[in-house]
């Protein structure tokens, strides 16, 4: 079963299973078959158009990332190959199917029980985060239980943050009832929230550093395409830093400032159809929850929930891709100059959009603040990776691919680089009660607090995201 399983992901891929999942949901939820079929229509076309896209560019950024290391002198032990060959280990270990089979029907009793108001199956692709835990707790345990308990636990940490956020990621995003559940890039919510009062003490929330911004001050110069060809040069010129006065290097670095900017002008307009995939589908939603409570007498917002998009759709907006973009010459520099740190992100570094959503979204867009987050949790996070990283090559050279030749160790930035998560892991693979009994806890004191003082919480964040000077550029609704 698991082998057929395998072979039936691997046909169809995600542009086809995810829409197919989202028009059963839509139908399971008495959403008129024409609009669930153009809801899974345009999904698919969305995820089509974000793979287009990102299938281009990430060779030609990899490239400019790999020569900026070249040129820099960078030698550390442990190599970012990317995320892909996780997936690839989670999907080809036997037991990293049955974690994305148990994990589906996992995920459905939660929300059908009502613990979580997030409906993850829409988004279920991106299971492989969770997957690829279990195949490194297998690995180095070599015990089922833990293989299943963990991501268990990880899916359950993982609904909670993406409650928390969901309102404010709905908000900023301009998706209604929409939300990302993403194991490997939720964990964010956590430090967007404890450092907000700390750089709100050194005053980031009056920078004013916004796309809108820029926009109104320096006029076309400051539109996405151009600041996508600045940006492009910029990043060019670091990738060949040791051939800049030849013919070669600056057309390099021309073409990558063009491919930049147009991958921050055509982006915006795939998430956009992206987008039109739920629009509707959550609009339709919506009236039959208020149709029900109208029926039942009940307050609408007791009942509202989040139904998970694929994370795509907040990579091509501009502020979350400029940032990513921005931290990648930050995050080469931290790898090198950081005490005792033995990872080299290079393939993941084109992820950093996606690892910057919640950044984003509850910082309400504020880029000096989304940049401030990003050097702390990712420099972090290289430490978390760098423990791993011999845990991680194991499990992905056993289940996935070979290594390539002359790498002793290999990680994901994008998937390892998580202190949270790492500390979970750890806790997990050491089978002390004392230390899983504590995660379980953690877990249920923040399930009491979030099903408690839910409506408390969005209205905090929303407060917290209009103090930044980039609110003027998204609305700020709070919850009464």
């Amino acid at each position: 079963m698991l082998t057929t399983l395998t072979h039936f992901f691997a046909a169809f891929g995600a542009t086809v299973v995810v829409p197919v999942m989202i028009f059963i949901i839509a139908l399971c939820l008495r959403v008129r078959p024409k609009v669930a079929l153009a809801s899974g229509l345009y999904a698919g076309v969305g995820l089509t158009g974000f793979s287009w896209i990102i299938t281009a560019f990430t060779p030609l950024v990899t490239k400019i990332i790999k020569q900026m290391v070249h040129s820099t002198g960078i030698n550390l032990p442990i190599v970012d190959l990317g995320w892909q060959a996780g997936s690839l280990a989670a999907f080809g270990a036997p037991v990293g199917i049955l974690i994305f089979v148990l994990a589906l029907i996992f995920e459905l009793i939660l929300f059908w029980l009502g613990i979580t108001k997030v409906l993850v199956p829409s988004g279920l692709w991106n299971n492989y985060g969770d997957m690829i835990w279990g195949v490194l707790a297998y690995y180095a345990t070599g015990k089922l239980w833990i293989a299943l308990a963990l991501p268990a636990f990880l899916i359950c940490f993982s609904l909670i943050l993406s409650e928390i956020q969901a309102d404010r990621w709905s908000k900023y995003y301009q998706i209604p009832n929409a939300c990302t559940c993403c194991l490997h890039n939720i964990e964010m919510v956590i430090p967007a929230i404890i450092l907000d009062p700390l750089w709100n003490c050194l005053g980031l929330n009056r920078i004013a550093i916004t796309p809108n911004g820029l926009k109104k001050r320096f006029g076309v110069l400051g539109e996405p395409t151009f600041l996508g060809a600045i940006l492009g040069v910029f990043i060019g010129i670091l990738g060949n830093l040791t051939d800049l006065f030849t013919f070669k290097a600056w057309g390099q670095i021309l073409q990558f400032a063009i491919q930049l900017a147009a991958v921050m002008t055509i982006f915006p307009l795939v998430t956009k159809i992206f987008a039109d995939a739920f629009v509707p589908l959550a609009n339709e939603i919506d009236a039959h929850r208020k149709a029900q409570d109208a029926k039942e007498g009940t307050i609408s917002n007791k009942k509202q929930w989040f139904l998970v998009v694929d994370d795509g759709v907040g990579y091509g907006e501009t502020t979350t891709i400029l940032s990513g973009m921005i931290l990648i010459p930050i995050m080469v520099a931290i790898a090198f100059l950081l005490p005792g740190n033995r990872t080299l992100p290079v393939v993941d570094l084109i992820a950093l959009p996606y690892m910057c959503e919640s950044f984003v979204a509850l910082t309400n867009g504020n880029i000096a603040k989304v940049i401030a987050n990003g050097v702390v949790w990712f420099s972090v996070g290289l430490y978390a990776s760098s423990w791993l990283g011999s845990i991680y090559t194991g499990a992905v050279s056993h289940f996935g691919v070979a290594l390539p030749a002359g790498v002793v160790m290999i990680t994901s930035f994008n998937l390892m680089a998580r202190p949270i998560n790492a500390l979970i892991f750890a806790a997990f693979i050491s089978q002390s009660p004392l230390w899983i009994g504590i995660c379980i806890v953690a877990y249920l004191l923040s399930l009491v607090g979030l099903r408690r003082y839910r409506p408390q919480i969005w209205s905090y964040l929303n407060k917290m995201a209009s103090k930044n000077a980039s609110s003027k550029d998204h609305a700020i609704q709070t919850n009464k």
